[in-house]
């Protein structure tokens, strides 16, 4: 927005939700769109017709959690909407508009990682999605519809499924929808280019034809038809029926200027060095082993909780703090208690609870991956980089180890077997695979040193770190490589990050966030979408956009 704004807070609850209605009858959750226009999360516009901003995704990725975790009996959500023949309008324009570029782009990053975290609880945790249109479905509506596992739309003669970014504003179906058409729908791509050019859709039988939704039902029948579907991909489920769900009580959390801070997350703001200092605390007592006391621990459990924090930070730090362009991540705490938690985790996988833990460490994690900041790890005496937490070390763009044999304790790192696949990146890779595109010696010889205590010679010798310094050139180097770091334009550098941290294979997930960041954030910033006389600027306003012509 252009004039300065609140804080954005991604916490919320089911008594605090103002755009949706969240109801359980058995197996079966429904989650009905139900938009107060009067409730954007800025001011200057009116959230008309199911359109929504960026605190409507709040809500939905809240609720998402909530049946996750609270609703273990839940195997099929059914998304649909309370307006009368209006399933959703896509993105509030008006919002969009008014906003700033950073914004637009950071409020369309945020709508994917929710989207994709939809298809995560499908692929992974039991959960089925069917999407319910019950009338006129656009843009980022019908971009929701796709992430969903089945779409049905109502046979009424009017409602109709659309892409109209194109003509209309002048931008791309920038949260996933071009990709999901032709990588997901498998939508023939001359047909695929008549629907994102039509502003009024496609409706009906074609609509069913072009692949574009999986059920077309007459009014009378449709949610008779919807309940049906939705009851028999719930007996596909392994979800159990009678568990007992698990809280999500409010995160404890402390926000002052120069600092953000939970229980097992701190983060230190730095703004003369445009630099966050992260510090996540491993467990600070003997993690529950058993399954039936892990349950009892619920959202206090180590894993679940700094998950929690640290998404929770992520969030806050990118919408809050976007000058902050360098994060650096530091551990602290007991390896053998972090790989307590790892061993819990590994023992009790198929286990509800700790599935859905999982599942929250993999999509959290996947939130780094795609973060427009320089990630630099640093690993010094009293770290616990081990397993899950050397997940974000792995994550990060350089490693730095101090390499002190005379300390009392020196840096070490551990590798557990959760390094080799409980968290995979978008493109399905691990964040080793990834490191040594899938060489087979590099992987073996870090294989074999799982669950060794590694110094800073040996995890250099294994390709586990970047630099090794010793302590006398330690804050020399680490300083240096900030201080160029710092000098760099934010552009290129994230470009550059984007392509790095996804070289070699690919993935729907990877291809939506690069054409986010390359294709959608360049054709936010020219004047044929974002200036004075572009598409997006003009739309509702009664006049005509004044494009220029040349094709760059």
């Amino acid at each position: 927005m252009s004039s300065p704004a609140p804080r954005v807070d991604f916490q919320t609850d089911p008594s605090r939700y103002r755009h949706w209605k969240l109801s359980f009858d058995g197996a079966i959750a429904t989650l009905a769109m139900d938009v107060d226009e009067n409730g954007g999360l800025r001011p200057g516009y009116k959230l008309k017709l199911n359109s929504y901003d960026l605190g409507v995704d709040i809500e939905l990725h809240d609720a998402l959690q909530r049946i996750r975790f609270e609703h273990p009996e839940v195997r099929t959500v059914v998304i649909t909407s309370l307006k009368d023949r209006v399933f959703c309008s896509g993105a509030n324009i008006f919002m969009l508009g008014l906003s700033s570029h950073a914004w637009k782009v950071n409020f369309c990053k945020f709508t994917n990682e929710t989207r994709n975290g939809i298809e995560d609880s499908s692929r992974h945790s039991g959960l089925k999605f069917v999407a319910a249109l019950n009338g006129a479905c656009a843009g980022g509506g019908y971009e929701l519809a796709l992430a969903c596992d089945e779409i049905f739309l109502v046979d009424d003669r009017s409602s109709a499924v659309a892409l109209p970014e194109v003509p209309l504003l002048g931008v791309l179906p920038g949260t996933g929808g071009l990709t999901r058409v032709t990588d997901k729908r498998r939508v023939r791509h001359d047909l695929a280019d008549i629907f994102c050019t039509l502003v009024e859709g496609v409706r009906g039988q074609r609509a069913k034809d072009w692949r574009l939704v999986d059920h077309v039902v007459k009014p009378a029948q449709f949610d008779a038809a919807v309940r049906a579907r939705a009851a028999a991909l719930a007996e596909e489920s392994d979800r159990p029926a009678h568990a007992r769900g698990v809280s999500l009580t409010p995160l404890s959390r402390t926000i002052a200027d120069d600092r953000l801070s939970y229980q097992h997350v701190q983060v230190t703001l730095d703004r003369s060095r445009r630099l966050a200092t992260w510090t996540i605390r491993g467990p600070q007592s003997e993690v529950e082993q058993d399954i039936d006391a892990i349950v009892e621990a619920g959202a206090a459990w180590w894993p679940l909780q700094m998950a929690r924090e640290l998404d929770d930070a992520i969030l806050n730090l990118r919408a809050n703090e976007p000058d902050l362009g360098t994060w650096v991540f530091k551990t602290e705490g007991d390896i053998a208690r972090v790989l307590d938690a790892d061993a819990a985790l590994q023992q009790h996988a198929d286990h509800w609870f700790v599935r859905e833990t999982a599942g929250l460490l993999r999509r959290t994690l996947a939130r780094l991956d795609v973060t427009s900041r320089s990630i630099f790890a640093l690993i010094e005496p009293g770290s616990c980089f081990a397993g899950t937490l050397f997940e974000l070390a792995l994550a990060a763009d350089r490693i730095y180890m101090l390499d002190d044999e005379d300390a009392d304790a020196p840096a070490q790192i551990v590798v557990s077997d959760r390094n080799f696949g409980a968290y995979p990146l978008l493109n399905g890779q691990t964040r080793l695979q990834r490191r040594f595109y899938e060489e087979t010696l590099p992987l073996e010889a870090v294989r074999a040193a799982a669950g060794q205590p590694l110094p800073a010679a040996r995890a250099l010798e294994l390709g586990l770190v970047t630099f090794a310094p010793d302590s006398i050139d330690w804050d020399d180097e680490v300083r240096l490589a900030l201080e160029e770091r710092r000098a760099l334009s934010p552009d290129a550098l994230t470009g550059l990050e984007a392509n790095l941290r996804f070289g070699g294979r690919e993935s729907m997930e990877t291809r939506i966030f690069g054409r986010l960041t390359a294709w959608q954030n360049w054709i936010f910033n020219r004047p044929n979408a974002a200036g004075e006389k572009g598409a997006l600027k003009l739309y509702g306003k009664g006049e005509q956009a004044a494009f220029d012509w040349n094709r760059v």
